[in-house]
């Protein structure tokens, strides 16, 4: 890289604008060159009503003041009082960081009018940084290269551009500041929904008659011997070992958050459902709602409820395959309504309720390839073992290991396994496929059972609501993959909720940028469009002065055409450069720097 001037003639004067340019070699052998940073213009002009002045922030002074910067090849007119000039020939350019995903985080955090509503409940107070600024630290943390606080403390926040976005130097992410941040913000958790249900509105015109209801868990690291809500209970992560809390979330069909409730990790699903509906009825007031659910949510006295004293709620939960078998006669008799090109559906009303027994021959085919699959890999297991496993005991062991990886597939394959006093041989050692059995499920897969006291709703849209329960299961997903809310490392009670209420958060950043790309540009994901932004690079362009110090200019990369192009669907402008500053001496810490 090198630093070009360009000249040009305006109104019968010459000016001087400086770029940072890059060269690159192309595989034809000529040379390309790209300006990677505009720096503008640094006065030539020796009339005073010529110069050109710069808002320049005096750390020695710690104020801004506006000075005129003139290279060094150009003597300072005597009248120049405020001006400085700089050694062209010595830039380095240092700290070389993404700029454009944190940007964009920022700028998301904005469009939910999060800093508003952070600072009116974090008032400012003695603090030398604001403290919505530092759960603003956290949350684009969480969105962008999740973490815990200590790791944003050590590495990444010199490695980000948030002390540029945030205005703040690396007193904002200090270690005992970020914990007590997150020991700040739970008493404010349920006015924080009330605001984003609005934002829902404003933003994106969101109805919340139809809610979907669903939990999941996340494990905790260690003993957690300080939190109360860390049990042992039933692991949706496949980790039994390890204690956990239960998170409950409430979404609209669009994915949108409104509530979410961090209980214990041995909460049973079919107690919670009974508080939510009240919570949200004394959150938002008495409205017709339609709660969407899978089944082993609702218990049936809940149900009962929901049918008889509570006027305005309604349900739509799917329910065991026991029950096809209950009614099977009376499903044999009714006919097979269309309602969409691979779904067809049977009705039949009792007690108040509508069950709709809904088959789907894309859903029969994938369940039925699934279990083949499963049922594959464990036949070929099973093989291997009788081949390999001389010895009683360890085939038992090899063949629990088989039945745990296999699942359910596993019921299909009778094993007849070894005495105690025999050898592991072909005529000891057994098995071979349920036919029967797995042509009776394979006649069952596909079908779902669902029961609403919706008894009046068209079919065809029951079914499309309840297909929309998948947008839960991409919420949890988001947040255990793309925002790591798990393992949880904290020990105490309000910081394992603070950091669950960080991620909540981050995943309103989410949906809310999902939302915008549906609109704009459907074909890209939000994790594409961080890491597409954060080729855009943050830099600090250094020039010493001919007094001794140090202008320090940063500068965030030239987007490129694609980068262009794609804030451009979003309707996203990026901000004005940040003002320089100038330092009293050049530093005596080495940084990182860019070969020129």
């Amino acid at each position: 890289m090198f630093l070009r001037s360009n000249t040009r003639i305006k109104d019968g004067k010459e000016h001087r604008y400086y770029t940072v340019v890059e060269s690159r070699r192309l595989q034809s052998g000529k040379v390309a060159q790209r300006q990677v940073l505009y720096l503008g213009e640094i006065n030539d002009s020796q009339q005073a009503a010529w110069r050109k002045t710069l808002e320049v922030f005096d750390e020695e002074q710690d104020r801004f003041t506006a000075l005129s910067l003139f290279p060094e090849d150009r003597p300072v007119p005597a009248d120049a009082i405020d001006s400085v000039q700089v050694k062209l020939s010595e830039m380095k350019l240092e700290r070389a960081r993404p700029y454009g995903n944190c940007w964009l985080g920022c700028e998301l955090w904005r469009q939910l009018q999060l800093d508003r509503f952070w600072s009116g409940k974090l008032p400012r107070g003695r603090e030398g940084v604001a403290w919505p600024q530092v759960l603003e630290l956290l949350v684009v943390n969480r969105l962008i290269d999740p973490g815990s606080e200590f790791h944003l403390h050590r590495q990444w926040f010199d490695h980000s551009a948030m002390d540029v976005l945030l205005g703040q130097d690396f007193a904002v992410a200090e270690k005992d500041r970020l914990y007590r941040c997150l020991d700040r913000v739970l008493e404010h958790k349920q006015d924080l929904f009330v605001h984003l249900q609005q934002r829902w509105k404003d933003l994106f015109d969101a109805e919340f008659d139809l809610l979907l209801y669903d939990l999941t868990s996340t494990y905790v690291e260690g003993e957690a011997e300080q939190n109360p809500k860390a049990r042992y209970g039933y692991s949706r992560d496949q980790r039994p070992d390890c204690k956990q809390v239960v998170i409950a979330l409430i979404v609209t069909p669009a994915g949108l958050p409104l509530a979410y409730e961090v209980m214990a990790g041995n909460t049973s699903e079919k107690t919670t459902l009974r508080g939510f509906l009240d919570r949200i009825e004394s959150l938002y007031g008495k409205a017709r709602r339609v709660w969407l659910m899978d089944r082993g949510i609702p218990t049936e006295a809940l149900l009962r409820e929901m049918r008889t004293t509570r006027q305005e709620t309604f349900y739509l939960v799917g329910t065991s395959r026991s029950k096809i078998r209950e009614y099977e006669k009376q499903w044999l008799e009714l006919p097979w309504q269309k309602v969409r090109e691979s779904v067809e559906v049977k009705l039949f009303a009792r007690d108040g309720e509508l069950y709709v027994l809904a088959k789907s021959e894309g859903r029969q085919a994938k369940e039925m390839a699934m279990r083949r699959k499963k049922l594959a890999r464990l036949l070929r297991k099973l093989r291997a073992m009788r081949r390999s496993c001389p010895k009683r005991d360890r085939l038992l062991m090899r063949v629990g290991a088989a039945k745990t990886d296999a699942g359910r597939a596993f019921g299909f394959v009778k094993i007849n396994l070894p005495r105690a006093d025999q050898e592991v041989t072909k005529e000891t050692f057994t098995f071979q496929l349920d036919k029967a059995k797995l042509t009776e499920a394979e006649q069952r897969d596909g079908h779902y059972l669902l029961r609403t006291n919706l008894v009046a709703e068209d079919p065809a849209v029951l079914w499309d609501r309840y297909v929309q329960l998948t947008q839960i299961e991409a919420a949890f997903k988001c947040l255990k993959s793309d925002l790591g809310i798990r393992p949880i490392h904290h020990q105490l009670e309000r910081r394992v909720d603070a950091h669950i209420l960080v991620a909540f958060l981050a995943y309103c950043l989410t949906v809310t940028l999902r939302h915008r790309l549906r609109m704009h540009a459907p074909g890209l994901t939000p994790r594409a469009v961080l890491e597409k932004l954060a080729g855009i690079q943050m830099l600090d362009v250094s020039f010493p002065t001919t007094d001794g110090r140090r202008l320090i200019m940063p500068r965030y990369t030239e987007p490129s055409q694609e980068q262009a192009l794609l804030l451009h669907h979003l309707s996203l402008a990026l901000p004005q450069q940040p003002p320089p500053r100038i330092t009293m001496a050049a530093s005596t810490v080495p940084s990182p720097q860019l070969k020129m």
